[in-house]
């Protein structure tokens, strides 16, 4: 596919759960896996080779070149590092008499033959560094740099610990004796420490790895001495990402995952970078189960469910619009004034052994003084309740402010479900919710539907017999469409008002059964078009089905309509697991839709309404290719719901060029989210105008 048409400009993920090896490479990106293995250094290219080891009991190890030696560093579960000194010797060296009048230290000889020949080395241990209280999970020798066309190897030796801290160390000038140079790390928190860690080659920036693959970097400050700052990485799931969602704005992504957590991307740039990237910049929630849907039902508000029969309803709190607006550049009173601010909170925090956040207000954070003499009514009043710390934020934060301090506290719990949560739904004007669960059989497969504005349990709506696996309202709100693992699809209408029951509420519309079902297998996933005329469902049996009409101005809504088959089916050639209609038309009236795959691919197909003969209705405008594509199946897709890309809508702020025509060339721009169970968030810019 052209380069044109489909761009990858965010990926937003992290490794298994215990990655194990992190890289620096060329031009200063960063390779991060999960092997247990530590690179040695080739010092004619100072580059890592391929003769990766691992060593289980012992510890990890690597070398470096110092002089004609190797030093070679270990470390291990004894909290320890050892650094170790190689070097060849001679026959003469190997034979003469011990020198008793000097003292060093003792050396191992050992004799390497190789066909014909044999070399003689010494091992000796140089020195023990102690300075971790835990666990040393990695070492890494500062590699080598070209500095006036000659090759030079700096000591520095960084080691990564269990007890969150990494710490740098060298040989002092006058002595030789290693010492601590400098110790970075997190205080507090109720996560594991650093499993691997990397250095840059000019020994600027030091990276570190943890439990959860998130990435910690700090960077040294070139005004301050001797300090070192956190610095922005990347960060994103470390599990399936199961549903994602943009704001209604479309200024930034909401995303669960089988990780527990719910995570916020929004596009960000520096000041003296015009580039735009993405960055997680809140974690709103940090659950006890696998999340598995989300539903945003206002710009800072939003409903999840998870492996719990209990839905959660979450608004964010003021210090994160606060940030927020820092960090995208919008205005802050702006967007205080949209969300009510008089009763934000400010922030959230999780207690001890609990799942629910619970909100932070400002007189929470003002610490209890007692005065000499004055005794504590609790034990429990002795420590802090809110491990909340507002922040002043202008760039995304690290991992450690991620864990604590981005949290948004819960509004409601709703509770009505029987199974797990599965799928979730929200209408237009944002004040119905549709819920559905895991089933197995007819009475717990119905959907429920939620008020947003009392939080009560409006309807249940019954017709399916096992799992619905996706929802969807109109453009209109006036329908919503159900698709369920027994291969049907129901469609839902919603009545007029009445004085008795003012409410909204939906009756059956329409519906297929088994016997007039064309999908042969479970139906993943559905959407409907812009106009509202038309819905279309993707199956395990790979084929994509465009229905219609769904028209509620004409006909007699006591008779059923016929709604059927507007479209050729499509076979794409794999299990379609997730599909979405672009919210902007293509020309000639067509729609633009997306697809998404079991194999990991994103097809985009443009479907002409009318096209004779049969089978000419769909063309196929593109495909992503092998770097773009995921490498496992395709949970969920979302388009923008404006055109633009996300981060720059603003063309005027930079006062360069005309501002119509950057507007003109922006609004030939559309964005698509894709969601994998290959850990990753991706999001595409595609070009109209190239298709």
């Amino acid at each position: 596919m052209a380069a044109a048409v489909i761009e990858t400009c965010h990926v937003a993920c992290c490794a298994n759960r215990t990655p194990n090896v992190v890289s620096w490479g060329r031009g200063g990106t960063i390779a991060y896996g999960t092997c247990n293995s530590v690179a040695l250094y080739d010092p004619e290219v100072g580059q890592p080779t391929q003769n990766n080891f691992v060593v289980k009991v012992f510890g990890f190890l690597t070398l470096t070149h110092s002089g004609g030696e190797l030093l070679l560093a270990s470390c291990s579960q004894d909290s320890l590092i050892r650094v170790w000194r190689l070097c060849a010797k001679s026959g003469t060296d190997t034979h003469a008499e011990d020198n008793h009048s000097i003292i060093k230290m003792k050396e191992d000889i050992f004799e390497v033959k190789e066909r014909d020949k044999s070399s003689v080395y010494a091992v000796s241990l140089e020195t023990v560094l102690a300075g971790h209280e835990n666990w040393v999970y990695g070492v890494h020798w500062q590699p080598p740099l070209y500095q006036g066309g000659e090759l030079q190897q700096r000591l520095c030796l960084l080691s990564a610990s269990m007890d969150k801290t990494m710490i740098l160390w060298a040989p002092e000038e006058g002595s030789g004796v290693w010492i601590e140079k400098v110790r970075v790390g997190e205080v507090g928190g109720n996560t594991l420490g650093f499993y691997g860690c990397q250095m840059s080659a000019d020994g600027s920036m030091i990276l570190a790895h943890a439990f959860h693959g998130a990435l910690h970097l700090w960077c040294k400050d070139l005004d301050k001495e001797g300090e070192w700052r956190p610095g922005v990485v990347i960060s994103g799931h470390f599990n399936a990402v199961q549903d994602l969602s943009w704001d209604p704005e479309g200024e930034f992504i909401l995303s669960v995952g089988s990780d527990q957590t719910t995570r916020l991307f929004t596009p960000w740039r520096t000041q003296e970078s015009k580039k735009v990237t993405w960055h997680e910049i809140s974690r709103p929630q940090i659950h006890g189960y696998d999340m598995q849907c989300l539903a945003m039902i206002g710009r800072f508000q939003f409903v999840s469910g998870a492996d719990e029969k209990v839905l959660r309803v979450f608004q964010a709190p003021r210090n994160f619009v606060e940030n927020f607006a820092n960090i995208s550049g919008t205005s802050k009173e702006t967007l205080l004034t949209s969300c009510d601010s008089a009763d934000l909170p400010e922030g959230a925090s999780t207690p001890a052994l609990g799942l629910s956040n619970k909100a932070v207000f400002q007189g929470d954070l003002v610490p209890k003084n007692k005065e000499e003499g004055e005794q504590f009514n609790r034990v429990s009043d002795q420590y802090q309740e809110s491990y909340f710390h507002p922040l002043n934020l202008t760039e995304p934060p690290p991992e450690d402010h991620l864990l604590q301090n981005t949290l948004w506290p819960e509004v409601q719990k709703l509770y009505g479900h029987g199974f797990e949560m599965f799928c979730l739904a929200s209408d237009s004007s944002r004040t119905v919710v549709a819920s559905a669960c895991k089933a197995s059989k007819a009475e717990h497969a119905a959907v429920l539907l939620w008020s947003t504005t009392t939080w009560r349990q409006l309807q249940v709506l019954p017709c399916h017999t096992l799992t619905v696996t996706q929802m969807a309202f109109s453009p209109d709100a006036q329908l919503l469409l159900a698709v369920s693992r027994d291969r049907t699809w129901s469609l839902w209408r919603r009545n007029l008002p009445t004085p008795e029951s003012p409410e909204p509420l939906f009756s059956l519309y329409a519906h297929t059964e088994k016997d007039t079902a064309i999908h042969s297998r479970i139906i993943w996933s559905c959407d409907w078009s812009p106009d509202g005329k038309f819905f279309v469902t993707s199956s395990r049996d790979k084929k994509v089905i465009v229905w219609g009409p769904c028209s509620l101005d004409s006909g007699d809504p006591v008779l059923p309509p016929e709604i059927k088959p507007c479209s050729s089916i499509l076979d794409v050639g794999d299990s379609a697991t997730a599909i979405a209609f672009c919210p902007v038309l293509c020309s000639n009236d067509s729609y633009l839709l997306a697809v998404g795959l079991e194999c990991g691919r994103i097809r985009l197909y443009r479907w002409s309404p009318g096209s004779e003969p049969a089978g000419d209705d769909w063309s196929c405008c593109g495909e992503t290719d092998t770097s773009q594509s995921h490498t496992l199946a395709v949970k969920r897709l979302r388009w923008r719901p404006k055109t633009g890309r996300a981060g720059r809508g603003n063309g005027k702020k930079d006062g360069q060029g005309d501002g119509e025509s950057e507007i003109e060339e922006e609004s030939s721009w559309v964005q698509l989210a894709s969601a994998s169970a290959d850990h990753s968030v991706k999001i595409f810019n595609i070009n109209k105008r190239a298709l």
